[in-house]
């Protein structure tokens, strides 16, 4: 299918980058013009821009049991919004530079549930917040034994205190619905799920 936009990436003139912060995320930012639909060239457009790298978010799913694996840990952004900042989410973790998304879903699985992933099926990928950030996530389904699947995991050295949820998917799509999990990447991977699950 053709592409709807008219406009692509030389469409846009980015006249400077500047890093104006540097911790344990980065940020830089832009300046640029850019093509207007009814012709010419915008004005010139300033934007600050978190750099946080690309992520991988894996969905541990056990075709035999009809089950999902779902994380619980706490995430101090949702303290302004939930009455408890303690999320159920997929595996994830940050990509770090790699392109190889694969191995990092299977490390991370090992990391944040104690898990070895058979198959993976990519399911797709999304840019989180382009407004704000370039990141872009890679959704992956893992076919997984579940069945002695729990505890707490997470390292240390990375302030993480991750606990292993095993749940029935029905239970899962049902917190979905009633929101108890509303992170993106996790609504978009159990909706996924539900939609293709009857091909995996």
């Amino acid at each position: 299918m053709k592409p709807l936009s008219q406009f692509n990436k030389v469409d846009v003139n980015v006249s400077s980058t500047e890093t104006i912060f540097n911790g344990f995320f980065t940020i830089h930012k832009y300046q640029f013009t850019h093509a207007l639909f009814n012709g010419g060239v915008s004005e010139p457009i300033t934007r600050e821009i978190l750099e946080r790298g690309h992520a991988v978010a894996i969905l541990p799913y056990d075709p035999v049991t009809d089950s999902v694996l779902l994380i619980e840990q706490i995430r101090i952004g949702a303290l302004a919004s939930k009455h408890s900042p303690w999320l159920l989410e997929c595996i994830a973790g940050m990509a770090e530079g790699s392109e190889d998304y694969e191995s990092v879903a299977r490390k991370e699985a090992k990391e944040e549930a104690g898990l070895e992933l058979d198959k993976l099926i990519y399911m797709r990928s999304y840019l989180s917040s382009p407004g704000g950030t370039t990141e872009r996530l890679y959704l992956y389904l893992a076919l997984a034994d579940l069945s002695e699947a729990g505890g707490v995991y997470g390292l240390a050295e990375e302030g993480e205190d991750i606990k292993v949820h095993v749940m029935p998917l029905d239970e899962a799509l049902a917190r979905l619905d009633n929101e108890e999990i509303d992170n993106a990447a996790t609504v978009i991977s159990l909706q996924w799920l539900a939609l293709n699950k009857a091909r995996i």
